[in-house]
């Protein structure tokens, strides 16, 4: 119910004036120039290093914009053309018979690329998942000069979220399980996976990054930032109360309306 009431709804880049149930009012508030687009991701692989030829198996991102969840994805599976190590295969669970039914590389990097391209790219502990993009690219020949590039780094902003939580956590254990529970972010898994750990690490990135938990809480455990951790409400488990507008407020108003107007010949309400 929307009768006499005055609503203010900020969405995308547009502040909406409401009354009575009519938008009146449309500013524009930032220009669609100045998004700021965000990718987090993760990889799982045969092994701990390109070095010894391993490769990716499975790449994650999660798409945040302006510091928002977007609800946009990346996710493939990559078959690696090779074996997988006992000790990989005891973290990610993904199978060789599995992987052995996905594109390889070289057909799935141009859509990941164009997901990527001019974003900022959050990782964790940064090196070891470039490591295993930039030596992919370096095993494509033709198709890298197609793409123009040669590292990641060309098309991406790198942030690393391990150099950022060591900052901010100095002598604390920093893992992605373990900035998790300090932030009282349900992991919610048993095997490691590059898109629920993308998801994970977004959660962590924004609580990290948000402000709200860095002020007054220097010298706190881990226990303890558990009780003052930001945690997800349920949209389904809390109602907007809808208060109207009061006859003297709607005068005042409606007083401000007419000043503007006497003050501003071009003021235009809606």
């Amino acid at each position: 119910v929307w009768d006499t009431s005055i609503v203010i709804k900020i969405l995308n880049h547009l502040v909406l004036f409401i009354v009575d149930g009519a938008c009146n009012y449309v500013f524009s508030t930032i220009s669609a120039n100045t998004m700021n687009r965000q990718i987090v991701l993760d990889t799982e692989t045969t092994g701990l290093s390109p070095r010894d030829g391993h490769r990716i198996i499975e790449i994650g991102c999660v798409e945040i914009i302006d510091r928002q969840l977007s609800g946009s994805h990346y996710h493939q599976y990559i078959n690696p053309e090779r074996e997988i190590d006992a000790e990989a295969l005891e973290v990610h669970g993904i199978s060789s018979d599995f992987l052995a039914r996905q594109p390889v590389f070289s057909q799935i990097v141009a859509d990941f690329i164009e997901y990527i391209a001019d974003a900022q790219l959050i990782i964790h502990n940064a090196p070891f998942d470039l490591g295993f993009l930039d030596y992919e690219l370096g095993l494509l020949g033709k198709t890298r000069k197609r793409l123009g590039i040669s590292k990641i780094k060309d098309c991406c902003q790198i942030i690393d979220s391990l150099v950022l939580a060591k900052k901010q956590h100095p002598g604390q254990r920093n893992s992605l399980d373990a900035l998790s529970k300090r932030y009282g972010i349900n992991t919610r898994r048993d095997k490691h996976g590059a898109l629920l750990d993308a998801e994970i690490l977004a959660d962590v990135y924004l609580a990290m990054t948000g402000g709200q938990i860095s002020l007054g809480l220097q010298g706190m455990d881990d226990n303890m930032m558990q009780d003052t951790a930001i945690k997800r409400i349920d949209s389904d488990k809390c109602s907007l109360r809808v208060i109207p507008a009061k006859e003297q407020e709607l005068e005042r108003h409606q007083q401000f309306l007419d000043k503007m107007q006497q003050q501003h010949a071009s003021f235009q309400p809606w």
